[in-house]
């Protein structure tokens, strides 16, 4: 016999070592949320917004590589776009990759935030301090 029986005697309670192996595991994951995952989710959030947030009159790009002007919000789903004088589509609100250029709201129709706090402050008036004049000097 060329092996000795001690070679069959290396290994312990090997409890300890799992925990170890594990390790590099849980490490790469980590690194792998805060450089991939987690700045990917930001970025589609941000998105979401920016579409949510599209107006008539806002100037985009498209996916396709399109220039537009947004004409009409159809949908929460879709938009209409002027890509040249006359010639309209319509587009996937989610086919909006960039807006170039915001409009402001048109000041004959407030928002509805607007709307809610002229009808608060109708309902609760703001208590104004009594002037200083009006008291006597002295």
């Amino acid at each position: 016999m060329l092996i000795s029986p001690a070679y069959a005697q290396g290994a312990g309670a090997g409890g300890g070592d799992f925990l170890v192996s594990l390790l590099p595991l849980v490490l790469i994951f980590v690194v792998f949320y805060f450089l991939l995952i987690r700045p990917q989710q930001k970025k589609v959030k941000d998105h979401k917004a920016l579409v949510a947030a599209l107006r008539r009159g806002d100037r985009v790009v498209t996916a396709g590589g399109f220039y537009a002007t947004v004409t009409k919000v159809v949908s929460d789903t879709e938009v209409e776009l002027e890509l040249a004088q006359g010639v309209k589509v319509r587009a996937v609100r989610g086919t909006i990759t960039e807006v170039l250029s915001k409009t402001a709201p048109s000041p004959g129709r407030p928002s509805k935030t607007e709307r809610e706090i002229e009808s608060e402050a109708e309902e609760d008036p703001v208590e104004t301090a009594p002037d200083d004049k009006s008291r006597p000097n002295g």
